[in-house]
C-alpha cells in the first residue's frame, strides 16, 4: 500500500460509544453531566459541532464508519444486513501499510442476535421470490457475532476481521453481553449469570421502560472489560504504528448503569424536555402515531425503536444515561493513563465519536427510529492530534463517512477508489449532510417499513419519507427544538425548493462510482 514515507506515521486511538447524542458531554454543553476525561481530549484538539451520522442506527452507520461510504452503496442499508467482505475498509488499508490493528469492544458489522428477519418491503404481501443480487450473507462467515456462534465449543473470530488483526469482541447491550467478554465473564465469575438481567436486578423505584438496576458489579461490566483490554493492548504495543478502536456498547438501552453509577445522577437534576413544557406542538404523522400507541396502551416498551414516554420516564432515562456515560468517561480516563505511561501519547491521534443518538424524552420519545430530529442524527466528534490545534471548535459539516478518509490522510495513505467521505482537514467542505435510514420492520403511521432520507445544512433540516406525500422542514435557527414543521408554509417555499435540489444533487453524488470500467466499452 502506498503511503507518505516523508511524514512520521502517528498511532490512532478511536473511542466510539453506542447511542450517545452530541449534547450528552460536558464539553458539548450538557448542564449537569461531567465528563472530564473526554473533555480533556477535546481541550487538546478540535471539537466538531455540526457532525452527523450517515444513518441514525447501529449497523449501517458503523459500516459507513469502516468504509467511508454511504449505506446505499456499502449495502448495510438497515440493521440485519452484515457488511460483506467485498467491501474494503480503512482498517484494511492501515494494516496493509504496516499498522498493527485492534478492536476492543463492540463491532456490530454483523448480526448479533439469532432473531429471524422480517424481510418485508413496502406493499409486499410476504410472498417474495429470489433476491435481485446474489450474495453469501447467510453463510457462517457472517454469523461470527451471533450468540449461537459464541455458544459453540471453541468460539473465535476469523482474523483479520474487517482489517482488525486483534479483536476482543463484545456483543449485545446492558449487563447481558457476550462474545469474548462473555467467555471471559463465565471464566472469571461463573456465578455472574445469576446477577444479570431484569429478573435478577436490584430493587428500585424507577418506572422508565428498560431501566435495569443490575446486580453485576462495575468491575465485571462490559465497560470495564473494554477499558481493561484496551489498557492491556497498549501495554503490549511495540514500536510499530498502531490503530486501536475502543468501542463501548453503552450508553445504549437498557438503561442499566452498574454500582455507583446508578446513583451518579438523579432525575430531578435533569432538564425537562421542551415537548413537555408546550402545548402548541403538532407532531408529524409518524411521531403522532407513536404517541397514540402509548395512549392506547400498545407501545412496544421492550423493543429497540422509538416509543413514547412520560415526563418522569424521560427524566429517569436521562439520569441513567448520564450514569452510563460517566462510567465510560472513567474508563476512557484509564485508557488515556495507560497511553501516557506507554510513552506514545505524543505520537498518537485520539478521536471520539458515537454511532447515533437517542431521543431521551425530546419530542416525548425514547430510543431511536425514523424521526430524524437532531438528537438522533447529530453526534460528537473530537479529534486530538499532537501536531494539530488545541482547544478549537469547528462548525464544518462533517459525517461519519469522513472519519475513514481523515484517518487515512493523517497516516499518509491513499484511500481506495469509491470512498465518499472527505478529509476533514483538507480544506474541502460540503454544503449539507445527507442521511439515509431504512428499516425492515413495520412502523406506526407509515403502513410498512420506513425509508427516510434527510438533508441538513447549516440552518435547515429537510426529511422525505418514501411513499408519503408529506415531508418535514425545520428552521433550526428560529426553531432549534424542531417543533414547527414548515413543509406546507408558503413563506418557506423558496428554502424548500433549494433544499430539495440540494438533496437531489447529494443523492446523485452518493451513487456508487465503483467498480470502475475495465474497458472503454
Amino acid at each position: 500500500m502506498e503511503y507518505d514515507k516523508a511524514r512520521r506515521r502517528p498511532n490512532f486511538v478511536l473511542f466510539i460509544t453506542d447511542q450517545q447524542r452530541a449534547d450528552y458531554l460536558s464539553c458539548y454543553g450538557h448542564p449537569v453531566l461531567k465528563t472530564p476525561s473526554i473533555d480533556a481530549i477535546a481541550a487538546e484538539g478540535v471539537r466538531f459541532t455540526s457532525f452527523f451520522v450517515a444513518s441514525p442506527v447501529c449497523m449501517p452507520n458503523r459500516a459507513s464508519l469502516m468504509t467511508g461510504r454511504m449505506p446505499s452503496v456499502h449495502g448495510v442499508r438497515q440493521n440485519g444486513i452484515p457488511l460483506s467482505e467485498r467491501n474494503a475498509t480503512f482498517v484494511d488499508l492501515l494494516r496493509e501499510a504496516g499498522y498493527r490493528t485492534a478492536l476492543v469492544g463492540k463491532s456490530h458489522l454483523q448480526n448479533f442476535t439469532d432473531t429471524p428477519p422480517e424481510h418485508r418491503l413496502p406493499g409486499d404481501d410476504g410472498g417474495m421470490g429470489p433476491e435481485a443480487i446474489r450474495h453469501d450473507l447467510d453463510s457462517p462467515l457472517y454469523e461470527q457475532e451471533t450468540p449461537r456462534h459464541w455458544l459453540s465449543a471453541s468460539p473465535r473470530l476469523r482474523l483479520p476481521f474487517y482489517g482488525f488483526e486483534h479483536v476482543d469482541l463484545v456483543i449485545g447491550h446492558g449487563d447481558r453481553c457476550g462474545g469474548d467478554y462473555g467467555v471471559w465473564l463465565h471464566r472469571t465469575a461463573p456465578e455472574a449469570a445469576a446477577r444479570t438481567g431484569m429478573a435478577n436486578q436490584l430493587q428500585h423505584d424507577y418506572v422508565c421502560p428498560q431501566a435495569v438496576r443490575t446486580a453485576l458489579p462495575a468491575e465485571l461490566h462490559s465497560t470495564q472489560y473494554v477499558a481493561d483490554r484496551a489498557v492491556a493492548y497498549l501495554k503490549a504495543t511495540s514500536n510499530e504504528p498502531f490503530f486501536l478502536m475502543v468501542s463501548f456498547p453503552d450508553p445504549h438501552h437498557p438503561f442499566a448503569p452498574p454500582g455507583k453509577y446508578w446513583d451518579a445522577y438523579h432525575p430531578e437534576e435533569m432538564p425537562v424536555p421542551e415537548a413537555f413544557l408546550r402545548d402548541d406542538w403538532v407532531p408529524p404523522p409518524h411521531v403522532a402515531a407513536i404517541l397514540d400507541e402509548r395512549e392506547e396502551g400498545s407501545a412496544r416498551r421492550a423493543g429497540a425503536v422509538s416509543i413514547s414516554c412520560t415526563r418522569r420516564e424521560a427524566l429517569e432515562a436521562r439520569a441513567l444515561t448520564c450514569g452510563m456515560i460517566a462510567f465510560i468517561d472513567d474508563a476512557i480516563g484509564q485508557v488515556m493513563v495507560a497511553l501516557r505511561r506507554s510513552g506514545r501519547r505524543d505520537d498518537t491521534v485520539i478521536a471520539f465519536t458515537s454511532d447515533h443518538g437517542d431521543h431521551l424524552g425530546d419530542h416525548r420519545l425514547l430510543l431511536k427510529g425514523a424521526e430524524h430530529y437532531r438528537e438522533l442524527i447529530r453526534v460528537p466528534f473530537i479529534w486530538s492530534d499532537p501536531e494539530g490545534r488545541t482547544g478549537a471548535e469547528s462548525s464544518t459539516i462533517g459525517q461519519t463517512i469522513d472519519i475513514a478518509p481523515t484517518i487515512l490522510a493523517r497516516a499518509g495513505i491513499r484511500p481506495y477508489a469509491g470512498i465518499q467521505g472527505i478529509d476533514l482537514f483538507s480544506g474541502k467542505s460540503r454544503d449539507a449532510a445527507l442521511i439515509q435510514y431504512d428499516h425492515q420492520k413495520s412502523y406506526p403511521g407509515l403502513d410498512g417499513p420506513p425509508r427516510v432520507h434527510t438533508l441538513v445544512d447549516g440552518r435547515w433540516r429537510l426529511s422525505l419519507t418514501d411513499g408519503r406525500a408529506w415531508g418535514e422542514l425545520y428552521d433550526l435557527q428560529a426553531d432549534p427544538g424542531e417543533f414547527r414543521n414548515l413543509w406546507d408554509d408558503a413563506a418557506a417555499a423558496g428554502e424548500k425548493a433549494r433544499l430539495l435540489e440540494l438533496m437531489a444533487r447529494a443523492e446523485i453524488a452518493a451513487v456508487d462510482r465503483v467498480p470502475l470500467p475495465t474497458r472503454l466499452a
